[in-house]
């Protein structure tokens, strides 16, 4: 798939890193000598520098956080997971959050998520006055045990 992409603020096209990587990372496009320092429990929102083009609307661009990031530091994205939905052209921005206990600061170039593209099924939505049985049924919120 082919993916028109728009640079600004200097920055370069991300790279899958090896053949079998599913994502590519996303780093902070602040200016030079700019940072930004996360206080435990702040968030900002960091800009990539790029902007995306799809050759399909079928897919989306899936924003997601690094796990050294998250294990080590305690920083994630701040709404879960971010959506790139395939007609946007905007810049990619990033938000972030600090779980962590310490003050985390991001410099220009330094790898703050991963994007990867998933294909899109729009659903057909069929009021119904009942659902189909399954052997799960209502159960939720742990239903299904731990092991």
């Amino acid at each position: 798939m082919n993916v028109q992409l728009k640079l600004t603020r200097g920055m370069t096209a991300p790279e899958y890193a090896t053949a079998g990587s599913a994502a590519v990372d996303l780093r902070a496009a602040l200016d030079d000598g700019e940072t930004v320092i996360l206080a435990p429990g702040e968030k900002a929102l960091i800009p990539t520098g790029l902007a995306i083009a799809p050759e399909t609307d079928g897919v989306v661009a899936v924003i997601a956080g690094r796990s050294g990031l998250g294990v080590k530091k305690g920083v994630s994205l701040s709404n879960g997971i971010g959506v790139i939905d395939s007609d946007y052209r905007g810049e990619i921005c990033v938000g972030l959050i600090n779980h962590g206990s310490e003050p985390f600061t991001v410099a220009r170039g330094d790898r703050i998520a991963q994007m990867f593209f998933l294909p899109v099924i729009h659903a057909d939505f069929l009021i119904s006055e009942s659902l189909s049985e399954t052997e799960r049924g209502e159960g939720g919120f742990g239903s299904t045990g731990v092991r």
